[in-house]
């Protein structure tokens, strides 16, 4: 397969992708092999539930709208244009273990997009939590070009027979992923969490906008904000108040469940808390906190907070603030990254293109 045809296959995925969305679900007359997939799909999006208590539906469409947004022949084109490798002939095909997360609906799917856009194959082990939707999505693949049938591989044992690694997993899975992989060309990625730094002026938008980078997908994806940078003084009210359209989230039996235990555990060992009844905020210097909570802390000079930023990079996905740091992006968009947008700032392109 050509670069362009590849691309193609994708971009016929995304059109795929693109008829799906919570409110306004359309079977169009254009799409490749909707007879076979459609009504097959549309199946799995509510089943997905009863596979993993997380992929409400919601979250599946949002998920699903985001690869569709994604995988046009502008982004694809427009990703893959700074690469001169791509005009190399002579390029070995590789074997690519993929050992998938599965925090969050296709959470997985670009590393697997870019294995199979590089020209070689995927060797993929999903996570327990996320076995039914990439190799829906894979299948439809196929369909379009059966020549991808050669290329992707879903294992439930032993990963063998593999050139290179891509694993994504916890702090502690890492340390067993490097030593059982330290010799293969690799990726391990490890635990990171994003932040957010207010100055105080924010906008009501860009409050409820921060909303969404706290809430979607119930916060348990890495770009999920779970810690907040404040200014000596800053109240929390308005923040608050901007929040309280996500409210709904508590009547999430797992949510409800997960609030109340960290609650509880706070309260237990005494910390000071702010609680509107669905989030806690509280002042804590990791960057890590429990679901239905939020960590803060006070800043006294943004200068000092970029370089402590700056030194913690590894802990972070990504910042959102109102251009107050150096390359964050702006509030409501950590669940929508760019093609070129790669999770901890690691090339996976490049790696995959440049590895023997």
């Amino acid at each position: 397969m050509t670069l362009e045809t590849k691309k193609s296959v994708f971009v016929e995925l995304g059109k795929f992708l693109k008829q799906f969305s919570e409110n306004d679900t359309v079977k169009k007359s254009d799409v490749l092999n909707n007879d076979l997939f459609f009504d097959d799909f549309e199946k799995l999006i509510y089943l997905s539930q009863s596979h993993n208590g997380w992929y409400t539906p919601e979250q599946v469409y949002f998920a699903i709208q985001s690869w569709a947004e994604a995988l046009t022949e502008e982004n694809l084109n427009n990703w893959l244009s700074n690469y001169d490798a791509f005009s190399q002939d002579d390029k070995k095909e590789k074997t690519v273990a993929l050992i998938l997360a599965g925090n969050i609906p296709l959470v997985g799917f670009h590393d697997f997009l870019s294995v199979l856009i590089t020209g070689n194959r995927a060797l993929i082990k999903t996570s327990s939590n996320d076995q039914h939707l990439l190799p829906f999505l894979a299948k439809y693949l196929i369909a379009v070009d059966e020549s991808l049938n050669d290329k992707i591989t879903f294992v439930e044992g032993k990963l063998e027979n593999f050139d290179a690694v891509i694993a994504t997993g916890s702090n502690n899975t890492a340390r067993y992923f490097e030593y059982y992989f330290k010799n293969k060309p690799s990726i391990i990625r490890k635990n990171r969490n994003s932040a957010a730094v207010l100055n105080g002026k924010e906008s009501k938008e860009e409050l409820e906008a921060l909303g969404e980078d706290i809430f979607r997908y119930f916060g348990l994806g890495c770009r999920n904000v779970s810690k907040i940078f404040v200014p000596k003084g800053y109240s929390f009210d308005a923040f608050f108040e901007a929040i309280f359209k996500y409210q709904d989230v508590i009547h999430y039996e797992k949510y409800a469940n997960n609030y109340d235990y960290n609650k509880a555990v706070f309260l237990m060992s005494n910390f000071k808390l702010l609680d509107n009844g669905f989030l806690t905020i509280k002042e804590d210097s990791s960057y890590a906190s429990p679901i239905s909570s939020v960590f803060y802390e006070f800043y006294e000079n943004i200068e000092d907070l970029q370089k402590r930023l700056e030194a913690d990079a590894e802990q972070i996905q990504c910042i959102v603030s109102n251009d107050l740091i150096e390359n964050s992006i702006p509030f409501g968009q950590t669940q929508k990254p760019q093609l070129w947008d790669y999770a901890d700032n690691v090339d996976t392109i490049t790696f995959l293109l440049t590895t023997k």
